[in-house]
């Protein structure tokens, strides 16, 4: 299901607009990084003195930049349009809405303390983000 769909069939609506920013933004990449393996894609700023990067060449990957942030009303949404909250109890289910958040189920809890915070959370209306699965035979 895409991105819009997903967000208008709960109320929480990401404008076109801000849907086709997220899919312009480039990905932004360390200088150099696929030249040598040993270095890691994850953004470093090019700070050396005749960095052709720092210098925004043409044919050189763009800097980060204040222009490409998310506007503020959609900043930390998941991409259904919801609101991330990380669950790792069934209390802090409570005063929650449906409508605006989206659960996700935290990494430490057990299959059977996952199964009952999802039965609960789809009870409610809740969309899970990550599920539990569903054991076979």
């Amino acid at each position: 299901m895409s991105e819009e769909k997903a967000a208008e069939r709960k109320g929480v609506r990401i404008p076109r607009k801000v849907l086709a920013l997220r899919r312009r933004r480039p990905a932004f990449v360390r200088q150099e990084s696929w030249r040598y393996k040993r270095l890691d894609e994850s953004w470093r700023r090019p700070r050396g003195k005749d960095s052709k990067m720092r210098l925004q060449k043409r044919g050189w990957p763009p800097l980060v930049k204040i222009g490409y942030r998310t506007p503020r009303k959609f900043r930390g949404l998941h991409p259904s349009g919801f609101r991330e909250v990380l669950i790792s109890n069934i209390k802090e289910i409570e005063g929650l809405d449906p409508s605006i958040h989206a659960l996700r189920l935290a990494g430490s809890l057990g299959r059977k303390t996952r199964e009952k915070i999802y039965e609960k959370a789809v009870e409610l209306g809740f969309k899970v983000l990550n599920p539990p699965r569903v054991a076979e035979g």
